[in-house]
């Protein structure tokens, strides 16, 4: 990937916000919480090397790093965010792919002012963006891929909706973004 000087991209972050659902009720309005997850898996080939996500919020290596979990939607702007150190990222991982899943099921059809997006963290420039509020009836999302490309990294926005709770249960159905 190369920035508008030529040069080529080496800090990419991917964000993605939410807000806690508002149920009206006979007693008044409340907020639900919604639990979404970010992260990031490594491949080797067609080989899930590493991944970065809540429960491991750093890659082995640590070219991949998650800045937390967040359980609930509360705040403005990105509530999770994983950074990606592309010129850190060992030679064997080909491939990482970006994906959203819902922890507690709830679809996209139902979670308000979600977003993800990829940004070049040096630049702050927005790279894509999905809208996920209003989506499908689905639990996860592939957001986008970044792959080598000889010795350059290559995104492609993918967008398409899977279902899953956790990034784990993602991996088998992702051969085919491979």
């Amino acid at each position: 990937m190369r920035k508008q000087d030529g040069s080529s991209l080496s800090l990419v972050r991917m964000g993605l916000g939410w807000d806690p659902l508002k149920k009206r009720g006979l007693f008044g309005n409340r907020e639900v919480e919604i639990d979404l997850d970010a992260s990031a898996i490594l491949f080797a080939d067609h080989q899930p090397v590493d991944i970065a996500f809540f429960n491991q919020l750093r890659s082995k290596d640590g070219s991949v790093q998650h800045t937390g979990d967040n359980r609930t939607g509360a705040g403005d702007g990105d509530d999770e965010s994983i950074m990606v150190d592309l010129n850190r990222v060992p030679a064997h991982v080909t491939t990482i792919i970006f994906v959203v899943t819902s922890y507690e099921g709830h679809t996209f059809a139902q979670v308000e002012a979600a977003f993800c997006r990829l940004v070049d963290e040096t630049t702050r420039a927005e790279l894509t963006r999905y809208t996920l509020s209003g989506g499908t009836p689905s639990t996860g999302m592939v957001m986008a891929k970044l792959h080598r490309d000889g010795n350059s990294w290559k995104m492609t926005a993918i967008g398409e909706p899977l279902n899953a709770k956790q990034p784990l249960e993602m991996i088998p159905q992702l051969g085919r973004f491979l």
